[in-house]
């Protein structure tokens, strides 16, 4: 049980090329159970997630009355599906906040026709962004929300009809989830086709294209962008795992802070599982963190990470589409002792929390108010580890994390930086517990790759 407030232990002695056990994907889990609800016979999902993420999805699932029975120690579920057709005609089903429940149940609810579901979230997620894919369902005939709330937002009853075909169109720059949930769903559709268009800009595309290849994956293919932004999803389709079974990968965001712990703590680690082609594309992460003296060695068996020196340049990354990350890189700027710039995380602002603004906050209480510039999508930061050292010294605040499981994991990579040369903790972090979205054991993962001669 982690306390209320946590304190770090920095690490004393460095990574003696421990191996990390990394969780499975979040984002893979997730798009995994929705595709084995819409496949035909069981699917047997391994390597996959428990947290809380995962969970919210495996209950709306049975609650809409798919069969799956889940072994937690083995990390697999085995789910029934539905073959496109959704058992239950209405049902109540909580999303929590997590963003992929939120965006890939309507798109899948769609496919029943006459059904009355009512839907609802944490009080975060009423603030989140739905309306544009609510917006998509119902001009294609699929859906119509009517909302107990805010209009466009959580809660709201969804009266479903079936998608129907034809065009459709869809502003997705506030989340790629949303374009996502419609891609996996449309190939059930009894149509021959659906022409669904991207209107108001550009769509983050990595998790666009991991949907699609893990789509593939499940047999399901055919999908064109005909033109830019403009996409045709044959319909009539059916999902299968070949031999009933699909791997997830270990989540690539998780691995980020593990790739940043060496220039943390100092050494070397090993990540078991990671591979040289993967469908993840925070995997991108890996060359940010090597500008800041971490050596990346990929192996299809798995992954390694060393501290080789310190950051010889000033770091400029775009995060726009792995940005997940961002959060990573800036809670280790403190001590990288080069000016880092962040660009591309715009979208971040209407995620768990506004991530932006949050980080900036949290760093300005670590290296000064002037050393942190904030912009609408992009963080400017010019720490001084001279500066951290002494606030630390004098005893800083302990760290918000908003609840959210990304500020707490990547300000625990920061802590374990002896700072002040004496193993005593310097920084501390409310809320520890927020991880279990992603992450349940993060902590207990950081404190176990410690030198048994710590």
């Amino acid at each position: 049980m982690l306390p209320e407030v946590l304190p770090i232990a920095p690490y004393t002695a460095p990574l003696a090329d421990p191996e990390v056990t990394l969780p499975g994907s979040k984002s893979l889990t997730n798009r995994a159970l929705i595709l084995a609800a819409m496949g035909e016979g069981e699917t047997a999902l391994s390597g996959a997630l428990f947290s809380r993420d995962t969970r919210l999805m495996l209950a709306a699932l049975k609650a809409l009355g798919f069969s799956a029975a889940a072994d937690e120690p083995a990390r697999e579920i085995r789910l029934a599906g539905g073959g496109g057709s959704i058992p239950a005609a209405s049902a109540d089903l909580g999303v929590g906040n997590a963003g992929t429940v939120a965006r890939f149940l309507p798109a899948l609810l769609a496919l029943r026709a006459g059904g009355e579901f009512r839907i609802d979230g944490d009080e975060a997620m009423r603030a989140r962004p739905i309306a544009p894919l609510l917006q998509a369902l119902a001009d294609l005939g699929a859906a119509e929300a009517d909302f107990s709330g805010e209009p466009g937002c959580y809660p709201f009853a969804l009266r479903t009809a079936g998608y129907r075909g034809g065009e459709g169109s869809l502003d997705a720059r506030a989340s790629s989830q949303m374009l996502s949930a419609l891609l996996m769903a449309l190939p059930c559709a009894r149509a021959d086709a659906t022409t669904l268009r991207l209107t108001g800009g550009e769509v983050r595309r990595p998790f666009v294209e991991m949907t699609l290849a893990a789509m593939r994956q499940f047999g399901v293919g055919g999908v064109e962008e005909i033109e830019p932004g403009t996409f045709r999803i044959p319909g009539r389709q059916t999902y299968r795992a070949p031999g009933g079974r699909y791997r997830i990968e270990p989540d690539a965001t998780a691995a980020s802070y593990f790739l940043a712990l060496p220039r943390a703590a100092g050494g070397a680690l090993r990540l078991p599982g990671l591979g040289t082609e993967m469908l993840q594309g925070d995997t991108a992460f890996a060359a940010v963190i090597a500008q800041a003296g971490i050596e990346i060695t990929r192996a299809p068996g798995g992954w390694s990470a060393e501290f080789r020196g310190r950051a010889a340049a000033p770091i400029d990354a775009d995060f726009s589409g792995f940005s997940d990350t961002f959060l990573t890189l800036a809670a280790l700027a403190p001590i990288l002792g080069v000016p880092v710039t962040i660009r591309g995380i715009a979208h971040t602002r209407h995620q768990e929390t506004d991530r932006v603004a949050g980080m900036a906050n949290e760093l300005r209480k670590l290296i000064g108010e002037d050393a942190v510039t904030e912009e609408e999508g992009a963080l400017h930061l010019r720490p001084d580890p001279g500066e951290l050292r002494r606030r630390a010294a004098q005893g800083l605040p302990p760290v918000e994390t908003y609840e959210d499981h990304r500020f707490a994991m990547s300000f625990g990579i920061l802590g374990s930086h002896d700072l002040l040369g004496n193993g005593q903790p310097w920084l501390q972090i409310k809320d520890p517990a927020c991880c279990a979205k992603t992450f349940p054991d993060f902590f207990e993962a950081l404190d176990s790759l410690r030198p048994r001669r710590q």
